[in-house]
């Protein structure tokens, strides 16, 4: 009932004033489960593709949003519940995993549609990055779901990270048609079969976004970003100081020859 009343209001004005375009949506199933496995380029995503759909979509959110203090942390708790988010405590990276796994079955056993971002993270630059093996591809062999690639279009230019007006254009998402893994139904504890089924979902998501494809996780590259910038600050900071003493230690030659002269 939240749910609904949450589409109503956010998706309705979502779609009214950012008018997202749509390919494949054919592809949704009208009922049954199925899990929908999309880049992640911006805040938005999680509102953007389920304001297109008719059905609810059931993501995962990490638990920060929901223990925020204050009252600003209590009606972000309040409305991401009422958009059907999942808390998952991401502080341990095997329990954090584990908690996504148990939650994403527990959506697809309900028979509805449950929403993951592989990737992990948002993508600090627009290209695609490797997806990580232990939440997709587990829910998808444990439950035998179908997996349903989808490509945001956009969205980072809307909402980029650390920005919090959006810009109004259109953004646009492409759906592509299910991939069954039922051969591996069963084989959720084979790394190899998890990092196989993860790469060729990659590779679908890659072909419906146009994205260029980079084989390394966003986490990591976020820390690659972010290491470059701090060594950037840091020579910059240094090459001021050393400005600075130069500057200090060369006086006018002119004031120079006037003291000589006064002596």
């Amino acid at each position: 009932m939240i749910y609904g009343a949450m589409k109503f209001s956010i998706g309705g004005s979502l779609k009214l004033a950012f008018r997202p375009w749509v390919e494949g949506l054919e592809n949704i199933p009208a009922e049954g489960p199925a899990i929908l496995a999309s880049n992640h380029l911006s805040f938005s995503d999680s509102f953007f593709l389920p304001a297109v759909l008719d059905r609810k979509v059931t993501f995962i959110a990490k638990a920060e949003y929901f223990t925020s203090p204050g009252v600003k942390g209590k009606l972000t708790a309040a409305f991401f519940k009422g958009v059907g988010q999942l808390p998952v405590d991401r502080s341990g990276a095997r329990g954090a995993g584990e908690a996504a796994v148990k939650s994403g079955i527990d959506v697809i056993e309900r028979g509805e549609l449950f929403g993951i971002y592989p990737e992990g993270t948002r993508s600090p630059d627009g290209r695609l990055y490797r997806g990580k093996p232990g939440g997709l591809a587990r829910v998808a062999l444990a439950t035998g779901a179908p997996v349903i690639p989808v490509a945001m279009i956009d969205t980072e230019k809307i909402q980029p990270p650390g920005k919090v007006v959006p810009k109004l254009m259109r953004p646009g998402i492409r759906i592509g048609k299910p991939l069954d893994f039922s051969r591996y139904h069963g084989m959720d504890g084979d790394r190899f079969i998890l990092r196989s089924v993860t790469d060729e979902v990659m590779y679908e998501i890659m072909k419906l976004s146009g994205q260029e494809y980079v084989d390394i996780y966003a986490t990591a590259a976020k820390r690659q970003i972010a290491d470059a910038e701090k060594a950037e600050k840091a020579a910059r900071a240094a090459a001021d100081k050393s400005a600075g003493n130069t500057a200090g230690s060369s006086g006018d030659p002119s004031d120079i020859s006037a003291g000589k002269a006064a002596e």
